[in-house]
């Protein structure tokens, strides 16, 4: 399984990625994120899925992009092309795959801006290679494994978010995936853009370097539990209480 989450605030964009690639029995960390800017020209991109697919699709649009990449100068443009990508590699692999048992569930998350966007833009590729562009009422999307960190993002994450806090839910996210979920494991990759800067920073996080915001967390999350009110039980308890002697 993987865990990866792209966030668009007003102010930029955040991305953050596992590494941990399940082969039968066996793990591997293999990055799942790639970075491509130059220029007014600047995108990221992050997969789900089985590893065949994903690294023949990417492998794929890393050949469009040497031939084709003056013509992307809008971000849909770019979206666009790798959809064709994984549209190819269905088609080539998708019937092999079935026959093995295996589906072809590829899924990918494209974040940036070039050099005519008005602003920095987000979307999410579905297996199909059909896409939507995430929009201000829901400023996230999560690829893989995504249970476990929506109902923090639900609550916490707005457009209005700065780039810190949307970076702080992205992690907490994962945080939250990790500890539920045995197949999503760090190394983490985080990629931070400002809207306008046409330039992206990225990072790798171990366990270590996460560590005091993850045990703060776990600890008020914790708290708030024990701390919690109870009020609203009282009906149904004083119930069993009524009934305890019958």
């Amino acid at each position: 399984m993987t865990f990866c989450i792209g966030i668009r605030v007003e102010t930029g964009l955040v991305a953050v990625a596992d590494t941990r690639i399940t082969s039968g029995s066996e793990y591997i960390t293999a990055r799942k994120m790639t970075l491509h800017q130059h220029g007014r020209h600047s995108m990221f991109v992050t997969t789900s899925g089985l590893r065949a697919a994903r690294d023949k699709a990417l492998t794929y649009f890393e050949d469009v992009i040497e031939a084709r990449d003056e013509t992307f100068d809008r971000l849909y443009k770019a979206v666009n092309a790798f959809g064709e990508q994984i549209r190819r590699v269905s088609r080539e692999d998708k019937e092999a795959l079935a026959e093995a048992g295996l589906p072809f569930n590829l899924h990918a998350l494209v974040g940036g801006q070039l050099e005519n966007d008005s602003e920095h833009k987000l979307y999410m590729i579905y297996p199909q290679g059909n896409w939507v562009e995430v929009s201000r009422g829901s400023p996230y999307f999560v690829i893989g494994e995504g249970r476990y960190g929506k109902p923090l993002l639900h609550r916490a994450l707005t457009y209005e978010s700065s780039i810190e806090d949307a970076l702080k839910a992205g992690f907490i996210a994962f945080d939250a995936t990790r500890a539920s979920a045995s197949d999503v494991d760090y190394p983490i990759d985080v990629v931070v853009y400002r809207r306008d800067s046409y330039r992206m920073a990225e990072h790798r996080y171990n366990e270590e370097d996460t560590r005091e915001l993850s045990a703060w967390w776990h600890d008020r999350v914790v708290s708030a539990f024990r701390e919690a009110p109870n009020g609203w039980s009282k009906t149904v308890l004083d119930k069993l209480d009524a009934d305890g002697g019958r």
